[in-house]
Formats: structure tokens, C-alpha cells, sequence
């Protein structure tokens, strides 16, 4: 295929290779640092897009067999081009439905920054409408191919809306993935939430933690501390 792209590099150096269709933002660096496996641990990235989260858990040090699961084959593409640049061989991009994907049962991690919509406005630009709605696979299908990859006490981390937490947590618990740790996400400090992060364990009892909320903006509308940490920056003077 014709690959045309950019490169952006994080903050560690490990480039990611980018197109008009398939970029990152805000939401996609938040899962990677809340959802970070151990350096050996065996990990799956679902809809991984240009590979954004597995790239990340790379830079932050993450070594571990990583599978990246992409149905849009210009994602896959760019995520190989990103591996060759690096010479990163722990991650497999994978051009598949995550739907067809085997039981495995063996990993410890699955993280995923699923479509957000279930209805409203489709976008018609290439690729754009089946990251953001509902079209190739539900959070139902998410969770329950997360169930199948983890092993027990495996960890399932996903971001979503506010106002999906309760189509996420049914979906959950449906799939034996029990929420055991959620944190708000707030542009301001005293904003309503427009993102949460949830992390769900396989086969585990109820009780569940609210972590401390994260906000992305400090009071002068620059980027806050904790973001900056989060991304791995300088810390602001």
C-alpha cells in the first residue's frame, strides 16, 4: 500500500510513525501510562491503531511478548514501519478483526481505547467513523475478547466516556472481568469528567478503588504537572 506518514517521537525516543487517519491524542497517552504492564509481562494492545499504547508501554520500558490488534490495515502498516525504524521485535502488529481472535488465556494485560459512540453523527473520512463509532465492535465485543486472552487475575484496562461507565462495567463483569480501579479524567480542576480509565481483573471478588482524579490543564491553561508526568516531559518551572 501507499504509506504516507510523519513521525512523532516520545518521550523516551521511540518514534511513531502517524497519518491523516490514524494519529493519537490525550486519551490514547492516559491509557498507556494507567494500563502500563511489568517489563516481562505478556500484554495485548486491542484496536491499536498506529500502535500508540504498545509503543508507549516501549518507551516506558515494557520488553514483554505484545500483540497489537488492528482491523484498518493502514494502523497495522504504520505500527510495522514505527517497529522497523526502532528495531523493536517484542511487539506483532496484527491485522484482524478482535472478534476472530483464539482463547488463549495466557496474558496479563489487555488494553483498549475502544469507539466511544454508540449513535449520532458518522463521520465519512476514511477510517475515522469505525475509530470513533460503534460499527465493527461494541465494548460487549471488547470485553469479551479481553476475557478470553487474560489469564486469571490478568488485567483488562479501558478508557471511555463518562457516560458509558455503565455499559462498560455490565459488559465487564458479563465477560468475568471484575472493575476493580477507576480515575476520572477533568480538563480543569473543577470540570465535569470527559474521560474515565477503569482497570478490570479476570476471575476476582467485587471492591473497587477511585484513584485521585487526573487533571490536564494547570491554572494558567498551560499543561499541568501531573499531565506533564504523565507524558513523560520536563516538569514546568
Amino acid at each position: 500500500m501507499n504509506l504516507e506518514y510523519t513521525t512523532e517521537t516520545l518521550a523516551n525516543g521511540t518514534p511513531v510513525c502517524v497519518s491523516q487517519t490514524h494519529r493519537f491524542g490525550t486519551d490514547s497517552l492516559l491509557l498507556a501510562w494507567f494500563s502500563q504492564p511489568w517489563r516481562a509481562h505478556r500484554a495485548v494492545d486491542l484496536g491499536s491503531g498506529c500502535g500508540i499504547v504498545s509503543l508507549r508501554w516501549h518507551d516506558r520500558g515494557h520488553r514483554g511478548e505484545c500483540l497489537a490488534v488492528e482491523i484498518q490495515l493502514e494502523g497495522t502498516a504504520l505500527l510495522q514501519k514505527s517497529l522497523e525504524i526502532a528495531a523493536i521485535d517484542h511487539i506483532t502488529p496484527l491485522n484482524q478483526d478482535l472478534k476472530e481472535l483464539p482463547a488463549w488465556g495466557t496474558y496479563q494485560m489487555v488494553a483498549c481505547n475502544p469507539p466511544y459512540f454508540t449513535g449520532g453523527f458518522v463521520s465519512q473520512k476514511p477510517g475515522r467513523g469505525t475509530a470513533r463509532h460503534e460499527q465493527s465492535c461494541t465494548i460487549t465485543d471488547v470485553a469479551n475478547t479481553a476475557g478470553r486472552l487474560l489469564q486469571d487475575g490478568g488485567k483488562f484496562c479501558v478508557c471511555q466516556r463518562p457516560e458509558r461507565l455503565a455499559d462498560v462495567i455490565c459488559a465487564a463483569r458479563a465477560a468475568r472481568l471484575e472493575p476493580k480501579r477507576l480515575q476520572w479524567v477533568k480538563v480543569r480542576e473543577n470540570a465535569v469528567p470527559w474521560l474515565f480509565l477503569l482497570e478490570c481483573q479476570k476471575n476476582r471478588q467485587s471492591g473497587m478503588v477511585l484513584e485521585k482524579d487526573i487533571v490536564v490543564q494547570a491554572k494558567d491553561g498551560g499543561h499541568s504537572q501531573q499531565i506533564l508526568e504523565i507524558y513523560g516531559r520536563e516538569q514546568q518551572t
